[in-house]
């Protein structure tokens, strides 16, 4: 009897391992690379909404960073809940074709060629901001910035400023600059 309560509790516990998800770290079958402890976190408190521009927009060709969006406490919670958009995610890196002919948007006169480029994984707290993404055009995307929520609040009080709130490094398919992003509300 013994034994059948023996073979039966491995039995049991087989059958039980079987339905439990992969171990943190593995991806399906055989295991593989491992995968972020949590790809999408926010943490903020402070209202960080609104368009990061590069204070300082180098001339080039080919594509061109736009701007660094960060919406509403409200979209985070969404996307991180798993409410998601195929095109609109809280944290989103847009660029442009500088071959594109100029059309005319909310944010004034811009190239009509655009690479929003939505987030695989990132963090944002009061003063900081970790973004990756992918891109058909541009490949893989990254950003790592520090904020300066003083900046960003006086920022915010003037609708707008010249004063950079946001530097970091960004990283297109393995070319990485330094930058600096001043504020904007948008329209």
């Amino acid at each position: 009897m013994r034994r059948i309560l023996i073979l039966s509790a491995a039995a049991l516990a087989l059958a039980l391992a079987a339905c439990e998800p992969p171990a943190p770290g593995k991806t399906g079958e055989g295991g593989g690379a491992a995968a972020p402890a949590r790809a999408f976190a926010s943490s903020q408190q402070d209202d960080l909404s609104g368009y990061y521009i590069p204070a300082d927009q180098g001339a080039g060709t080919g594509w061109t960073f736009h701007h660094v969006f960060i919406g509403q406490a409200s979209d985070f919670e969404a996307w991180e809940a798993g409410r998601r958009s195929a095109t609109f995610a809280p944290i989103m890196i847009e660029f442009e074709d500088a071959s594109s002919p100029m059309v005319q948007t909310e944010m004034g006169e811009s190239r009509s060629g655009r690479a929003r480029i939505l987030p695989t994984s990132y963090s944002v707290s009061d003063d900081r901001v970790r973004f990756e993404g992918r891109s058909e055009a541009l490949g893989v995307v990254r950003f790592e910035g520090r904020l300066d929520p003083e900046a960003l609040a006086e920022a915010r009080r003037n609708l707008g400023d010249e004063t950079p709130v946001l530097s970091g490094t960004l990283n297109v398919a393995g070319r990485s600059q330094a930058v600096r992003l001043r504020w904007w509300a948008g329209d």
